[in-house]
């Protein structure tokens, strides 16, 4: 069971990641150290050749696994980024971005997690990302 709601997640997005809601970006599931995140099809994200940003994708990975985290956790805002890597691995033809994250492991101090992206009705991914999230030292002695 998740530790924070779609709404919780939604209000800390709206209120406290300007980013990510331009960006379109919200959660549709929530379960625990899973989630499944969209953004929202926008034209200002394509680029040359009429594929979507790169930038984008990183963007949903490191937000799908910052909730992801937050499942777990609860409503912890300093949970930060230590590392993104990601492989872009076909176009991303317009249409809305599918996240799909997955903690690999929670431990005191980092949290590791697993992504991956497709554009909505296709089954194909666009890319596969990993990422370590830092956990705050005040919440790592209650794990």
């Amino acid at each position: 069971m998740s530790r924070i709601t779609l709404d919780e997640l939604d209000q800390l997005t709206r209120e406290k990641l300007p980013f990510a809601a331009a960006c379109g970006i919200r959660a549709e599931r929530l379960d625990s150290g899973s989630v499944t995140v969209r953004a929202i099809y926008q034209s200002q994200f394509l680029r040359p050749g009429g594929t979507l940003s790169g930038p984008l994708m990183m963007a949903l990975a490191d937000y799908a696994i910052y909730a992801a985290v937050l499942t777990r956790l609860g409503l912890v805002e300093m949970a930060v980024t230590s590392s993104l890597n990601i492989n872009f691995l076909a176009k991303a033809m317009p249409g809305d971005l599918i996240a799909e994250a997955e903690l690999i492991k929670l431990g005191k101090r980092l949290a590791v997690g697993s992504v991956d992206i497709h554009v909505a009705g296709e089954p194909n991914l666009v890319a596969h990302a990993t990422c370590t999230y830092s956990i705050p030292s005040d919440i790592a002695d209650t794990i």
